[in-house]
């Protein structure tokens, strides 16, 4: 674990949770290969303090900041070992724990102490005055050995409500004690950003200590509550990657983040490092193996994302018009949706956006409003369909569908065995360059079945199709139908390796609807790979 070339200004920290808090959220688990690949990226993101997690509590812990030490070189950030204050009655000097956090080597530690003056004596079963002395002499030990030392208050701001003398009393000893910044826990999420702003302005007053917040999201205020906080004069903001924490989360890193450098003209990040954000954001979310939110603010990809007719006329005209940032800023990007509420300007616009250069010809523009709204209405979407939307636009364009084979037949066959095997079969007739083709082969389903199958009937023709991977698969039932006679709409994405493509289809019947989504997802893969239609 080398020193990492920090800034000299420490004017300001942008410290990251992820690896502590974060990693509590129902659902995720993480590995140690999975924390010092997320450290990495968070280093490279430029935050400059990363919670690694308790060592001494639990092996995991442990162990990561022993590999981290030997396997992780660190560019921003520094590594910080989480704890608590001694117990109540012993001496920092002989606490087990302490002593662990010293052992795992980490430059910085933090120290959660109780503020709450009904979990000191509840949960603690110790007296306020000696909760005092454990955070003075936890604090003073851990200076005393070298370390830098923050001390998160517990359920500050709660406490503060509930005993303002005392929840002040905590801060004063943990800053005369020598730690570097107190944090102000707003650990039940349930506070607003006015008795945040108030109360950091109080206790900054009180104590003069360098304050920090780090606020849970159980009221849907972490983000606002940790910017208010900066408004009264905190200097330390703890968050998580994505908002992952405990019950509903955290402060979203990536928000809080970007509103400093944008909103405040705070550099908080090395000079370009902003741009990674969306980039960083799907890469823990990948590790953490949670879907990115597609509606989070800067990095989600419906963040950008515009619909309707009269945005795209304005956006047209000047981007900021509908937007409060340019999402390049933030490794983000503008996308038009086309639906049944898109006007010209929207496919114009989404034409552009694909590479496909409409010329302003507005008859043809027309026909492709006209299609789309005439095909929204028995059922298919565009917005998550890109892919489709393109074969649509350059068949109006080009006069003629690109085709790299052409359909005689398809039918599936779903088999219960006597012997309790349950077989799927499809079988596909085509036509491929004046030459037909009849194939069959099983499948895990007749999905996957008639996917073997096209994809066995091509391969020979077009070796790129081996590339092409189904990666998701949607099915929803239409309205309009009742039960099993409604309409159903497929939409798959396929990835070639390098891209995503998103297709559509509609039919009477799921297999039919699939069979259209793969239909188009094959013809754009070949489309990408450059490969020429048949004439």
């Amino acid at each position: 674990m080398n020193s990492p070339s920090r800034p000299d200004d420490d004017s300001f920290h942008v410290f990251d949770t992820t690896l502590r808090d974060g990693a509590q959220r129902e659902g995720i688990n993480l590995t140690v290969a999975d924390k010092l690949a997320i450290a990495r990226h968070l280093d490279d993101f430029g935050v400059g303090f990363i919670e690694g997690g308790w060592p001494g509590a639990n092996p995991r812990d442990t162990e990561f900041f022993s590999r981290a030490a030997e396997e992780v070189d660190l560019h921003n950030a520094q590594l910080v070992a989480f704890g608590a204050t001694r117990r109540p009655g012993a001496k920092a000097a002989d606490d087990p724990q302490v002593k662990a956090l010293l052992e795992s080597g980490a430059p910085v530690i933090t120290l959660v102490a109780k503020s709450h003056d009904r979990h000191v004596e509840l949960a603690l079963r110790t007296t306020l005055e000696e909760n005092l002395e454990m955070v003075r002499d936890t604090v003073s030990h851990l200076r005393d050995q070298g370390r830098r030392v923050f001390v998160d208050c517990e359920h500050f701001f709660d406490g503060h409500r509930a005993n303002p003398e005392y929840a002040t009393a905590v801060v004063r000893a943990a800053h005369e004690a020598g730690a570097s910044v107190v944090v102000l826990c707003d650990t039940n999420g349930g506070m607003l950003p006015a008795q945040i702003g108030a109360t950091v302005t109080a206790v900054l007053a009180d104590t003069g200590a360098r304050l920090g917040i780090h606020a849970q999201d159980d009221g849907g205020c972490a983000v606002a509550n940790t910017l208010s906080a900066v408004d009264a004069g905190a200097t330390h903001v703890q968050c998580t990657a994505n908002g992952y924490g405990e019950r509903v989360g955290n402060a979203n890193l990536f928000p809080v983040v970007a509103a400093l450098e944008l909103k405040y003209d705070k550099k908080v990040l090395p000079e370009g490092n902003l741009r990674e954000m969306t980039r960083v954001s799907h890469a823990i979310a990948e590790i953490v193996n949670i879907a990115p939110s597609t509606h989070q603010p800067y990095v989600g990809v419906s963040a950008f994302a515009h619909k309707a007719g009269l945005h795209a006329s304005a956006i047209k005209v000047d981007p900021d018009l509908y937007q409060h940032i340019d999402p390049e800023l933030v490794g983000n990007r503008l996308r038009m949706l086309v639906s049944d509420m898109a006007g010209r300007a929207s496919v114009e616009l989404k034409g552009k956006e694909l590479g496909v250069d409409l010329g302003g010809d507005r008859a043809l523009i027309g026909r492709v409003v006209e299609r789309v709204k005439e095909r929204e209405l028995r059922g298919y979407s565009y917005e998550a369909a890109d892919a489709s939307f393109e074969l649509l636009l350059r068949e109006e364009a080009e006069g003629r569908r690109r085709s790299y084979f052409r359909t005689e037949s398809w039918r599936t066959i779903a088999e219960d065995r006597p012997d309790g095997i349950h077989a799927n079969e499809a079988t596909v007739k085509l036509l491929v360059k004046d030459e037909r083709i009849v194939a069959t082969a099983e499948g895990n389903g007749p999905v996957n079945a008639l996917d073997n199958t096209l994809r066995g009937a091509l391969e020979r023709f077009y070796p790129q199709l081996d590339k092409l991977e189904l990666i998701d698969y949607k099915v929803r039932t239409l309205e309009g139908g009742i039960g099993t006679g409604s309409t159903t709409r497929v939409l798959i994405v396929t990835s070639d390796g390098s891209a995503e493509w998103s297709t559509v289809g509609v039919g009477e019947n799921v297999i039919a609807a699939t069979w259209e989504a793969l239909n188009d997802a094959y013809t754009y893969g070949l489309l990408r790979a450059g490969v020429a239609p048949l004439e």
